[in-house]
């Protein structure tokens, strides 16, 4: 595969190259440059996933103790934060014969949360990308290290603020980015990663102790759980349109209370039973709120206006102005009986509503 070229998937998105892909292309080409004493303009690496791909080095420095390159990422079509990142591997010789020591630089988290697979006090780098960069840094070294081990330092200049664009401040990750990337590719919009980020956000729940845990829809949704609940930062996950797969995680990890938080719209698709509500194939049930708008004594009128509303959020509108009563505490209702069902009992659920400004509108529990 030529330098640059990214795989094709579906829809005719782009695919890119993990963080963890670009250390390995860095630390590989570090290395050679170490060795050889010669500038690397191009690396091959094998990726986790045993594909070989060719990656241009962007910078390369080396003297005859040390060398630095760096690799630019490229996430392809996906809308990654770290698009762009300087990838910076620095190589330097050890007196530590065989031994490849892997650490962060700056830009680079710091783990400082139990529950990630990976020590407290280490480098936020995942443990395939470890060991791809082991691999590739030996690769390259050769028999060098009959004699001298290598220490590869792997940074990312402005890693510390690209990391504020993610989840890596709650799970306890300080200093910068991770280091990711369990097969080398990034998809586009790829929901494998989503679920996966997930269920580390459950898995740092379950490490500091905790057996409940606040799933919500989104960033305003969970800026208003935060402050309706004041449960600890760690307690709360963003399960997006992944209802049934966050539910079903949470529960096969032994948390024993879930807290749903959200807003008119998908809630109304939970409280139908639908575990998946992304907006394609998704829509909201209007006859079903109308049902429940009929369950609560709203005249046949206020039914039928409900039955024709345009969104969820003019449901609310509609069912607010005409004074309808106990609307949306039976849609949490539904919500925590359809939710109960998925999981087959297995833990207690609470459905908290809210409105566009925070406020409670509606709330059940098992």
């Amino acid at each position: 595969m030529s330098v640059g070229e990214g795989k094709k998937p579906e829809r005719g998105l782009r695919s890119g190259f993990t963080t963890g892909a670009c250390s390995a292309a860095a630390a590989k080409a570090a290395t050679q440059a170490l060795v050889s004493q010669q500038s690397v303009q191009e690396i091959e690496i094998v990726l986790p996933i045993g594909r070989p791909h060719t990656f241009a080095v962007e910078r390369c420095e080396f003297s005859g103790e040390q060398a630095t390159c760096a690799v630019i990422k490229d996430a392809g079509d996906d809308p990654d934060c770290t698009h762009g990142a300087h990838l910076t591997a620095t190589v330097q010789w050890t007196r530590h014969a065989g031994q490849i020591e892997l650490d962060r630089g700056s830009g680079v988290g710091l783990i400082t949360k139990p529950g990630l697979g990976l020590d407290v006090g280490t480098a936020a780098i995942n443990p395939v990308p470890r060991r791809n960069i082991s691999d590739m840094v030996r690769e390259a070294a050769g028999d060098s290290l009959a004699t001298r081990g290598l220490k590869v330092v792997i940074s990312v200049p402005d890693g510390e603020l690209m990391a504020k664009k993610t989840q890596n401040d709650r799970l306890g990750i300080v200093g910068g980015i991770s280091i990711l990337g369990t097969t080398g590719i990034v998809v586009p919009f790829s929901t494998a990663a989503f679920k996966a980020s997930i269920v580390q956000g459950i898995d740092v729940t379950r490490a500091g102790g905790h057996d409940q845990i606040v799933l919500t829809t989104g960033g305003k949704s969970e800026e208003f759980a935060m402050k309706l609940l004041g449960l600890p930062q760690e307690c709360y996950v963003q399960m997006g349109d992944f209802v049934g797969f966050s539910l079903r995680a949470a529960a096969h990890r032994g948390i024993r209370q879930i807290h749903l938080c959200g807003m008119p719209g998908k809630m109304s698709k939970i409280a139908t039973g639908k575990m998946q509500t992304h907006v394609a194939g998704s829509e909201v049930d209007l006859g079903f709120l109308a049902s429940i708008a009929a369950d609560c004594g709203a005249p046949a009128e206020v039914v039928a206006e409900v039955r024709q509303a345009n969104t969820a959020r003019h449901v609310s509108e509609i069912v607010a102005a005409r004074g309808v009563t106990g609307f949306w505490d039976a849609v949490a209702g539904r919500v925590v009986g359809a939710c109960r069902e998925h999981l087959h009992q297995r833990a207690a659920v609470e459905c908290i509503l809210t409105d566009f400004g925070g406020q409670i509108i509606g709330r059940s529990s098992s």
